[in-house]
């Protein structure tokens, strides 16, 4: 029966790498790539033990434990020390979604849209195709490890040591595992793939946002599955238990995720799929109804989870006043000129990040179209007398409308919990000027995003290449001390930081237009070109 239930289980494996081997090897690389550059450079920004403390004073403060997690081996700050605390959390994130896009795409994508159900008519077994993809993804987390690991070593860095390098290793790639099996168990609960991706995502964004709490609360650092592997205290004390607690919540996780995979039907879910109606409304028979339909989901999700993000970060705001004030370093990393408050100063780096993390959903909506066409669901509707240039704009005029929502989701968050725990806050305009500021340049990705889906729809990952490179120069660009001309290879890299700067009228009307012209040349070519599945 065991051989029954994992036959051809070998020869899946060998199909899946084959799929996998552009989009999860581009992950990998760039995972690892981003690692050692961070730690090459690193000990050229801080060269002295002097400096190391400075910042070992600043990642005490609530907010950045809120932001990287707790810092450990402050008394003796290590070059090791810091890179773990302002690097491995973030790190540990791009691992995860890493996994969440593997395991759904090669389970339950594959299962919805059939693919599974033409390899179970082979001799394959009930659990091969799961297994096959679990194999696959452990892997690829175990590369990482190994490659991180050791590559961190061969840097010879002061500070960072053999143990503490794989031990580095180690927690990015249990941390995978981990939410890979989360993930599986997401997929058999849910009938759909985007039900999947919106539990998983909402999953990990509720662990961010438990662990940013562990701020104030550090007994939460044990509940937040993010914060739990990084108890390991990497390069501090190399803590072995964190890795074998988070492989048995793998386990545990895998081993239910199994359990139901084997007993649930083909195509269906543990949680029921809620009826439909009989009849589709007006608004749903247009193609803006169906289109917000389908992001329905995605859009209250994403709204939430914005909110709650802004407010976790506004409710250091009052501790970080009375910090910031005090301290000669955070004032040198800031330093934007005389006269500037610091705290301002803070709310344009939060907000500038916050920016890029609000396009994610807005992107989602968007390609939302090219997943319909994959599937060959289009085609069933442009028979109909529905043009192509009318479906599109349902997607499009969604996408738009996201980006102003999201980004007022995140910034009024932020400014409420600041609101609430400073003795003087900022006020309301001021904040939402800071935060809708970048919405020109999250148009500007709108606008990119369409384009691929014309010239290259089978390649519109590159979008999500292009946005994560985005955050890593707006959020390393100026602790890394990035020429300026690397700021400007990323649309957000042309957006004034208001207060900080002035308004430059002129960067967002060009970058307003460049997104017109790019979005109308969109919809001109969509218009022609013949659909692609």
């Amino acid at each position: 029966m065991k051989n029954k239930l994992f036959s051809n289980t070998g020869a899946l494996i060998k199909f899946i790498f084959k799929r996998e081997r552009i989009n999860t090897t581009i992950w990998v690389i760039g995972i690892i790539a981003i690692t050692l550059i961070v730690a090459a450079v690193l000990p050229t920004l801080f060269s002295s033990d002097a400096e190391r403390q400075v910042m070992a004073e600043t990642m005490q403060n609530p907010a950045m434990v809120a932001m990287l997690g707790p810092a450990y081996g402050v008394d003796n700050y290590t070059n090791g020390a810091m890179m773990s605390q302002m690097m491995l959390l973030f790190t540990i994130i791009g691992v995860v979604i890493m996994n969440v896009f593997l395991v759904v795409r090669n389970t339950r994508k594959d299962e919805e849209e059939n693919r599974v159900e033409v390899i179970r008519s082979l001799p394959v077994g009930r659990l091969s195709n799961l297994s096959a993809t679990m194999v696959v993804s452990v892997i690829a987390n175990i590369i990482i490890a190994v490659l991180v690991g050791f590559g961190l070593y061969a840097l010879h860095i002061e500070g960072m040591d053999l143990a503490g390098s794989l031990m580095y290793g180690a927690v990015l790639g249990v941390s995978g595992i981990l939410f890979a099996g989360i993930t599986a168990l997401f997929c058999q609960l849910t009938s759909t793939s985007r039900g999947a991706y919106g539990y998983s995502f909402a999953f990990l964004g509720l662990m961010y946002l438990i662990q940013a709490g562990s701020a104030s609360s550090p007994a939460l650092s044990y509940i937040s599955l993010l914060s739990l592997p990084m108890k390991a205290q990497v390069y501090v004390s190399n803590f072995i238990w964190p890795i074998f607690v988070v492989l048995i919540l793998a386990v545990i996780f895998l081993a239910v995720a199994f359990g139901l995979n084997h007993t649930r039907d083909l195509g269906e879910g543990i949680i029921p799929a809620r009826a439909g109606r009989k009849n589709a409304s007006r608004f749903l028979q247009g193609s803006f109804g169906l289109s917000a339909r389908l992001v329905r989901g995605v859009f209250i999700g994403w709204i939430i989870c914005l909110l709650l993000l802004g407010m976790s970060y506004g409710s250091v705001m009052g501790d970080l006043q009375t910090f910031i004030g005090s301290n000669d370093f955070f004032k040198q990393m800031l330093d934007a000129g005389v006269g500037i408050p610091l705290v301002e100063q803070f709310i344009t780096m939060i907000l500038s990040m916050m920016s890029i993390v609000a396009c994610i959903p807005v992107l989602m909506m968007l390609l939302k179209v090219r997943g319909e066409e994959k599937r060959g669901r289009t085609e069933n509707i442009l028979a109909r007398k529905v043009s192509k240039t009318k479906l599109l704009s349902g997607y499009f005029v969604m996408s738009v409308i996201a980006s102003l929502v999201m980004l007022f989701s995140v910034t009024f968050g932020l400014w409420a919990s600041a609101y609430a725990s400073m003795s003087d806050p900022l006020s309301f305009g001021l904040v939402m000027k800071a935060g809708f500021v970048y919405l020109p340049a999250i148009w500007v990705m709108i606008s990119i995003a369409l384009l691929l889906i014309d010239f290259l729809p089978r390649l519109t990952s590159i979008v999500w290449i292009y946005l994560g490179a985005s955050f890593f120069i707006v959020y390393l660009g100026k602790i890394m001390k990035f020429p300026e001309w690397v700021a400007k290879l990323t649309p957000f890299g042309y957006i004034p930081q208001v207060p900080v700067q002035e308004m430059n009228v002129t960067s967002i009307v060009v970058l307003t237009a460049i997104a017109i012209v790019l979005s109308v040349i969109g919809f001109v070519k969509f218009s022609k070109r013949e659909m692609v599945n």
